[in-house]
């Protein structure tokens, strides 16, 4: 059952978040916030072969930032990063059952972060 205006996944995500901490050796790095919430979203990606071998975050904010990070790790891994650049933030809000509009801005965070890690990405190998 729902818990107010969050839908089961989100709940699920938010109690028990995927992938969470950071990646020691990664290949990619993006932070993004949202100074009118406070939301921080960190997004770390291990890049092998131009695909995503592993994603993990660190999040500060509330439940549907945090299950935003967490569904976006599911999403990305195993996706090359052509593929992974064009998740958009309405699949991550539908990949979680949607979210509250007022809540929308979280999977826009999360979108953002994966857009920076991808752009950290190139700077670091010189494709940019």
């Amino acid at each position: 059952m729902p818990q107010g205006p969050y839908s089961d996944k989100v709940m699920d995500h938010f109690m028990n978040p995927r992938n969470m901490g950071e990646i020691e050796d990664a290949d990619a790095v993006g932070e993004v916030g949202n100074p009118a919430c406070g939301d921080v979203m960190k997004l770390y990606l291990k890049i092998e072969d131009n695909k995503i071998v592993d994603a993990k975050f660190k999040t500060f904010g509330c439940g549907a930032a945090i299950a935003s990070s967490s569904i976006t790790t599911e999403l990305i891994k195993g996706k090359t990063v052509d593929e992974a650049l064009k998740l958009s933030n309405e699949a991550v809000a539908e990949a979680l059952g949607g979210l509250p509009p007022a809540k929308r801005h979280c999977s826009v965070l999360a979108e953002d972060a994966l857009k920076n890690a991808i752009e950290d990405y190139k700077k670091r190998k010189g494709l940019t």
